[in-house]
């Protein structure tokens, strides 16, 4: 899996962006968002239970993201139609504020190492990449076990610090 200072993999993946006729997809690329920090999160599959919970999450965050200068992108390995179709279908990811990239041929995934060993889908892999394309933090969790959308605002705060921040520092206190 890489992993903190290794460079994110560079790719190009279709993506569900919107609901409007005309306008459901496009290209994203690692170019896309110049000088952006990138929060890129995975889940593994479409249709599923915890997976919406986290998606819907980041979404209603989203904000908190934009405002700190960073592009949230969320995937799996499902294709650009089926996220599409998952979003028609649920209400909580209709309006979502950022791409789901669809890595059908499993590309990125692979070069994250973050593919699950038995199950082939992605494990629920969080990343957060500096604007020059470094990764600076990696997390993943069991397929069972969602994340905390909070922590990854935490962490990219204190990333954006560049100092040293202590145990459960939140922005806007004293740094060490």
């Amino acid at each position: 899996m890489l992993t903190i200072g290794d460079k994110f993999p560079e790719f190009k993946l279709q993506a569900a962006v919107s609901l409007d006729v005309g306008k459901e997809f496009k290209e994203i690329t690692n170019a896309t968002y110049p000088g952006k920090w990138l929060v890129a999160f995975f889940w593994p599959m479409d249709f599923t239970f915890v997976c919406p919970t986290e998606i819907a999450e980041f979404g209603r965050r989203n904000k908190d993201f934009t405002e700190r200068n960073a592009q949230v992108l969320g995937g799996s390995t499902d294709s650009h139609y089926v996220h599409l179709n998952w979003r028609k279908a649920h209400a909580d990811l209709r309006d979502l504020p950022f791409p789901m990239l669809a890595d059908t041929k499993r590309d990125l995934s692979t070069a994250l190492g973050i593919l699950h060993k038995d199950k082939g889908v992605d494990l629920r892999a969080t990343y957060i990449v500096d604007p020059n394309g470094v990764i600076r933090y990696a997390s993943v969790n069991d397929l069972s076990v969602g994340r905390n959308v909070d922590e990854v605002v935490r962490v990219l705060d204190a990333l954006q610090t560049e100092k040293l921040t202590p145990c459960n520092w939140k922005k806007g206190q004293a740094t060490l």
